[in-house]
């Protein structure tokens, strides 16, 4: 009875074992091609899963990079996948072949969440005709609502007044200042697709942060990668449920507020924002089989923009107020009580501070506003090393090729998804004179005017930049002025200095910390 029982799992299992390595072979045979890029040899089956840290996907990426170059393969179980770093290589494939890069690979994960077919929303969609049209509408909607004009630079700054309220209630004291900002920039992002602002004790945008939070930590962990990798396990019933339930509650939220903003939407009115101008295109849009407008479509879009334009803009400015309390002499020029020969010395060589430029270009009275830039070239090389040195999405989002294309002299198949490291570009030691330190200068030139360099990609580049990224650079500059025209930042009395090292997840946030909020 034993011995049957064992010949004959032998006879089920040697055949699987067999058709997995056939299947195996089958996969890995594109790296057996001789212009393939490099890379570490994959096991069967896994590739190389075992050899990636999805905790410090960056430092396994550089480490892999020292060995075999800029343009590296991997194989993610049995999907093909190549690296590119350096400046070079990011160009050649990111920019001069935008149009055969610019596809998104499969992501199994959104679509058992319920998120919709990948022909959906604007930053995980395929390349396509739906997603032009997506992303057309919303670059429009956007500059139409006041993108660049007067009319939405007076809705930043008008929160920054809140926002500055916000600060001068902790009245000097220590307080951990992310959640204010996150407040200050998703009711920019509110006021753009719902028409209103969020009170910062509305219980709704609390919730908000915390769905938020959970849903990035679980894009973060490795149970997400192993899941888009093996999506079978994803059919077992409530698996994604229970393995995603701040994703699940984010677009719960997201579907709770346009079903409240559809009850107060007249149609014979014009849109009075994002959302109105999207229901009118899905009535245009009625009996064409060939439009990509639709109620499901107009969720993703919502939760696309809401998600990217919140998260990324609010941790950099975290990050920003985090550098100027570890950096005093690039912040303000300090009384004469507080210099040290050193920070004499400093202030012969270096331009003028930050609050110090505020002062004399826009005075302790009046906003600040965008045309401001055009002389705060101290100020504007600041807010772009922020961006430098945070690095807050050092690979971006995964791509994938649309044909056979060549970079470096690498030949990359069709099909094979494609990772940048935007964090290589960001810190290139062949562009940067500091590249793993704060160091405004690096966006200065000898006369201490601003200038901005090729490799600066913090909003990626190509055809799948971000969309947002004049909205994200308007708040960023007027968020961050007018907190240091009002306020002198400093690290609380008796406590250790802050550590200027983030996570190492898909968002690099900074270590939480508490700073002093001085009035003027």
């Amino acid at each position: 009875m034993t011995l049957l029982t064992w010949d004959s799992l032998v006879s089920v299992a040697l055949p699987g074992a067999i058709f997995l390595l056939l299947v195996d072979l089958m996969h890995r045979r594109i790296r057996w091609a001789a212009s393939y890029p490099p890379g570490p040899m994959p096991v069967p089956g896994l590739g190389n899963l075992l050899q990636m840290d999805f905790q410090n996907m960056v430092f396994s990426i550089n480490q892999l990079r020292r060995r075999f170059g800029d343009v590296f393969s991997l194989q993610i179980a049995w999907t093909p996948v190549v690296v590119i770093n350096g400046l070079a290589a990011v160009q050649e494939a990111l920019v001069n072949q935008s149009e055969d890069t610019s596809d998104r690979p499969p992501m199994p994960v959104y679509e058992h969440l319920g998120f919709g077919p990948r022909s959906e929303g604007v930053i995980l969609a395929r390349y396509g005709k739906a997603w032009r049209e997506q992303r057309r509408f919303s670059v429009s909607t956007l500059r139409n609502l006041g993108l660049g004009k007067k009319s939405l630079e007076k809705w930043v700054t008008e929160e920054a007044t809140y926002l500055c309220a916000a600060f001068a209630d902790q009245a000097g004291n220590p307080f951990i200042p992310n959640a204010l900002l996150n407040k200050a920039v998703s009711n920019v992002i509110a006021s753009l697709i719902y028409g209103f602002r969020f009170e910062y004790k509305d219980p709704r945008i609390l919730k908000l942060f915390d769905l938020m939070d959970d849903a990035v930590k679980e894009e973060s962990g490795f149970l997400y990668q192993v899941l888009n990798v093996f999506p079978v396990v994803l059919h077992i019933p409530g698996v994604a449920d229970k393995v995603f339930p701040g994703q699940k509650g984010f677009m719960a939220l997201v579907d709770e507020l346009l079903a409240e903003h559809k009850t107060t939407r007249d149609p014979a009115e014009p849109p009075r924002d994002l959302a109105d101008a999207y229901l009118d295109e899905v009535e245009k849009a009625k009996g064409n089989p060939e439009s990509s407008f639709s109620d499901a479509n107009l969720r993703m879009v919502v939760a696309d923009l809401f998600a990217a334009g919140m998260v990324t803009t609010s941790t950099t400015l975290n990050w920003a107020l985090l550098l100027m309390i570890l950096h005093p002499d690039v912040q303000r020029v300090r009384r004469r009580s507080e210099r040290s020969p050193w920070v004499l010395l400093l202030m012969l060589v270096c331009p003028g501070r930050v609050q110090q430029e505020i002062d004399e270009v826009i005075g302790q009275v009046r906003r600040p506003e965008m045309a401001d830039q055009a002389r705060m070239h101290f100020t504007m090389a600041v807010v772009h090393e922020v961006q430098r040195f945070a690095d807050i999405i050092p690979l971006g989002l995964p791509h994938m090729t649309s044909r056979d294309i060549e970079v470096q002299g690498f030949r990359i198949p069709k099909g094979t998804t494609l990772f940048f490291n935007l964090s290589s570009v960001l810190k290139d030691e062949s562009v940067w004179k500091k590249p793993f330190r704060f160091h405004p200068e690096h966006f200065l030139d000898a006369q201490g005017h601003f200038v901005k360099h090729s490799a600066f990609m913090p909003f990626s580049a190509g055809r799948r930049s971000c969309l947002g990224e004049p909205l994200a650079r308007m708040e960023l500059f007027l968020f961050f002025t007018c907190l240091l025209q009002r306020f002198s930042l400093s690290v609380p009395a008796g406590q250790p200095r802050p550590s200027d090292h983030g996570g190492s997840e898909f968002l690099v946030t900074p270590s939480p910390y508490q700073l002093c909020a001085v009035p003027r």
